[in-house]
């Protein structure tokens, strides 16, 4: 069974990249098209086909009926991947992921701050190189160390920064600070006078972020999530693209899963305008169960291959084998 896994796998996988991977001769094979700027104007990708139906003369074992959803740039079933910050991420690195399965990675998160210790050049370059890939760059939830460490005068010169390296959205995270919600939403507004796209993470539970016991943060105690969509609802009028939920209270650090938390939130804002952080595989399959292969989900890089397989139809546990589908007349 494990062999049978491993070939499904593959089948996510550009032709090309999947050769190289099973060639145990070393030959030499030239590489196909694969990236977005190579692909003729013609073919079904460019005309919007969705992932089912698109790149079917590159990607490896196309018989293999994948579910079909929209291709990139998508507005809905978007995956966005934590980059450097438990592991160290570089261009080699970053690569490797996006020349076998970058068409199914949306975006690409530091974690941390991270990007303050690398050299600027260094992060210029995996910005640069998410960009060749279709794929948008976020900061991560690093607001609050600005705001708490150098003060509100510095964020325009942290936004300065984020468009002079490449970054695309700014997380505007406050796990671990309390601001006022009118604060918030001048927050947003900057962001989009800066010309960068503004994500604020919002979640019931207080000190979420920094992987805190469960025992501590139910000492902190949790919001009505009846505030978070109120306060969600203002930041996408005020031009927030997207909305980050924090996991920490609802499915992290938590004795039992709010999955009414969950539920109320697209209740109130719908799919398409929230991400929901997940980095752990029991998390994203359950909404993916319960909400669909087009949910907005964030996760670890090393679990991008994991969760396509269950957006795709291709894999999954005994409670999602062969039960995930799509239906686009």
């Amino acid at each position: 069974m494990r062999d049978v896994g491993a070939t499904l796998v593959v089948a996510l996988l550009p032709a090309d990249a999947a050769r190289k991977t099973g060639d145990h001769k070393g030959r030499p094979y030239s590489r196909q098209c694969w990236r977005a700027e190579q692909f003729d104007a013609t073919a079904p990708s460019a005309r919007g086909a969705s992932i089912g139906e698109a790149n079917l003369d590159e990607r490896a074992f196309p018989f293999i009926r994948l579910n079909q959803r929209a291709t990139k740039p998508r507005q809905i079933g978007l995956t966005e991947i934590r980059g450097p910050y438990y592991a160290v991420m570089g261009t080699r690195y970053l690569s490797d992921i996006l020349e076998t399965v970058g068409e199914y990675v949306d975006g690409v998160k530091y974690a941390g701050g991270s990007f303050a210790l690398m050299p600027r050049a260094r992060v210029r370059e995996i910005n640069d190189l998410a960009h060749k890939h279709n794929a948008y760059i976020s900061t991560g939830g690093f607001i609050e160390h600005v705001l708490a460490h150098e003060g509100a005068g510095a964020v325009k010169r942290y936004l300065g920064e984020c468009q002079d390296l490449g970054f695309d959205v700014v997380e505007l995270s406050t796990g671990f600070i309390t601001l006022p919600p009118d604060d918030l939403i001048a927050l947003v507004k900057t962001v989009a006078q800066a010309g960068l796209k503004a994500k604020p993470e919002l979640g019931i539970q207080f000190g979420a972020g920094g992987a805190t016991e469960a025992a501590e943060l139910a000492a902190e105690g949790t919001r009505d999530v009846r505030w978070v969509i109120g306060l969600a609802s203002r930041c996408l009028d005020a031009g927030a693209e997207r909305i980050m939920i924090e996991s920490e209270g609802i499915t992290e650090s938590v004795t039992t899963w709010r999955t009414d938390a969950v539920a109320a939130i697209i209740d109130g804002l719908g799919l398409a305008p929230v991400m929901f952080e997940a980095a752990d595989p029991k998390v994203f399959e359950w909404y993916i169960k319960n909400y669909g292969a087009e949910v907005n989900l964030f996760v670890d890089h090393s679990q991008i291959v994991q969760l396509e397989c269950l957006r795709a139809g291709l894999w999954g546990t005994k409670s999602s084998w062969g039960r995930i589908t799509t239906y686009k007349p």
